[in-house]
């Protein structure tokens, strides 16, 4: 995790963990400690983990009573929490889905930083990422990373049926075909690909 450039940030991440873990509430990391717990590249800087809306309250009372300060933003799909500055996103309600047990079934359990802890699936992490993309914001320069450096560990054909109704997700996947990162419609894992 040192190539992260912010080890305060991943002690806030363990330290969240933790707590969750403690007070038994379902979640699964996801965003770009996420993609690094996979052993992928990523740019951001943030922690973002999921639980279930159900449980907000729960989660950032045990939170608050571990520390962090709380936070409503006006968007109504996360809550934050702070510690010493540094923010996490607990969100319940990514790209309009509900968090449910399905969510939590699609994770694999990964070391962050010596602790173990469900992680988002390589292939769920792109739905969100290409899912994200709209009219409003479609910098696909974020998403080449991921892709990239996941490749292999992504069920493409997934991903291209999850997010089939998305023109700009559509894009994203020719760009990536053009580049030959993915394996063209229709090929076998490491055909196609270079």
């Amino acid at each position: 995790m040192a190539e992260r450039g912010d080890e305060s940030l991943v002690h806030t991440l363990k330290k969240v963990a933790a707590v969750l873990k403690q007070s038994e509430i379902p979640f699964a990391l996801g965003g770009s400690f996420a993609v690094y717990a996979h052993g992928g590249h990523s740019s951001e800087h943030d922690v973002d983990f999921l639980i279930r809306e159900a449980d907000v309250e729960r989660a950032l009372e045990a939170l608050v009573a571990a520390g962090f300060v709380a936070q409503r933003p006006p968007e109504d799909w996360l809550v934050k929490v702070f510690d010493d500055g540094r923010m996490v996103d607990l969100i319940h309600r990514p790209i309009e889905t509900p968090v449910t047990e399905e969510t939590f079934a699609d994770t694999v359990i990964r070391p962050v930083d010596a602790i173990h802890m469900p992680v988002l699936s390589a292939t769920q992490l792109m739905v969100h990422k290409l899912l994200s993309f709209s009219q409003h914001y479609c910098d696909f320069a974020r998403g080449l990373p991921l892709a990239r450096s996941l490749r292999e560990q992504i069920d493409w054909e997934r991903v291209r049926k999850e997010t089939q109704h998305s023109p700009y997700a559509e894009a994203f996947l020719v760009l990536l075909d053009r580049l030959e990162v993915v394996p063209a419609v229709g090929t076998q894992p490491g055909e196609g690909t270079s």
